[in-house]
């Protein structure tokens, strides 16, 4: 009967093993990945950079929701290159082409002083809060950790933002700024489910951080109760990484627009009227923004607004909740976004249309043209300023 170190030789003449620094240079390849084979407790205490972590124990089952693809460049270490050598040759049994594992493990890692860090990791609560999220392979446990690691804002504790802000503070979205300068009223409670009967006359900011608070502790809330204006717009949105546009008037859409666009932030937009809805994405980086989809707002008389022509109460929960779809797979890198299409939704109908938004080629107000942008007041009509001449 052969011992274990029979089975290991035997493992390893029919594996490609390589030294850390060969393993050092393979893992910065185009598409490469570091697999971390060793247990949760070891990867805690630190792992090579944006190293993938997956237990031995759980490889064979997990690596193939984590890594689709077979030809993948799998550089696979554990503490002293036994696992990994065994991983390895699991690896390639199961139709992997580039598979290696390191000699000596991450230990010889660490004592040669290569580049190594502590990994950001879920805490033991964290892992049963978002445990439907983990098990997804497109999410996962670092998945998670960038969620918890966003930053969103979202323009308006109202209807749309309710269904939006709950659901993002429920998928654990770290920070998450609501701005709007309104009080709770009774006639809000309708549509606006971030509040309740004894929040009336409370301030909406604070009455939607109480709400999301309580909901998932792990959410940093914080308000703006302004008004968004010229002369804040680029102080409030800086430093988000996706806005949130539930705004229901014209001048504060295109100043929006006017000031993302210079920041480079993608906006997740969301429009209701009576029973019918949409959502869109403006990514200024990779698509066309509001001002591509409405160069200039309609007649006043033809796009009244929700408090003169009405809405259904339950619309906004879906267009909102849509909403915070396209913003998690926006952090997260995930399937196509609704950036060149808009998603129009009618509730008698019950069905949904797509249409193209297309770059209007005549719009100068472009991430391109970002240091010539002037963010100001606008007028009726929303026209933007003239922009700044480049420098000399």
């Amino acid at each position: 009967m052969a011992s274990f170190r029979d089975l290991l030789k035997a493992t390893k003449d029919q594996i490609r093993e390589v030294d850390t620094a060969e393993a050092d240079e393979l893992r910065k390849r185009p598409g490469a990945i570091a697999l971390d084979v060793r247990e949760p407790d070891e990867y805690e205490q630190g792992a090579l950079p944006d190293a993938l972590h997956i237990p031995r124990g759980t490889l064979e089952t997990s690596i193939e929701g984590r890594v689709p693809d077979h030809d993948t460049p799998l550089v696979v270490y554990c503490a002293g290159g036994t696992r990994s050598a065994f991983a390895a040759k699991s690896l390639e049994e199961l139709g992997y082409t580039d598979v290696v594992s390191v000699v000596g493990g991450f230990n010889r890692w660490k004592d040669e002083d290569r580049d190594w860090k502590v990994p950001a990791t879920l805490t033991p609560e964290q892992r049963n809060r978002y445990k439907r999220h983990i098990l997804l392979p497109e999410v996962g446990e670092k998945g998670q950790q960038t969620l918890l690691e966003s930053k969103v804002l979202l323009l308006g504790a109202g209807g749309l933002g309710s269904p939006a802000a709950l659901y993002l503070a429920a998928a654990g979205v770290g920070t998450i700024g609501i701005i709007d300068m309104d009080v709770v009223d009774d006639s809000n409670l309708q549509r606006q489910i971030l509040h309740n009967v004894d929040r009336i006359g409370e301030r909406k900011v604070d009455s939607a951080k109480k709400t999301l608070t309580l909901l998932n502790p792990d959410v940093n809330v914080v308000t703006y109760d302004v008004r968004l204006g010229a002369d804040n717009v680029m102080e409030i949105l800086d430093g988000f990484d996706v806005i949130v546009d539930g705004t229901d008037n014209f001048p504060t859409r295109f100043l929006v627009n006017d000031a993302s666009v210079k920041l480079g932030i993608p906006v997740v937009h969301g429009s209701i009227f009576r029973f019918e809805g949409m959502i869109t994405v403006f990514d200024p980086k990779n698509g066309p923004t509001y001002r591509d989809m409405v160069p200039e707002p309609p007649p006043a008389d033809l796009a009244p607004s929700c408090a003169e022509a009405g809405v259904l109460g339950v619309l906004p929960g879906i267009v909102g909740s849509i909403q915070a779809v396209e913003t998690i797979k926006l952090l997260l890198g995930l399937g196509d976004s609704l950036s060149g299409r808009m998603l129009a939704y009618d509730s008698l109908e019950q069905s949904f249309r797509e249409y193209k938004v297309r770059v209007d080629p005549t719009n100068e107000i472009t991430y391109e043209n970002r240091d010539r942008i002037v963010v100001a007041e606008l007028d009726d009509l929303c026209a933007p300023l003239p922009l700044q001449a480049p420098p000399a």
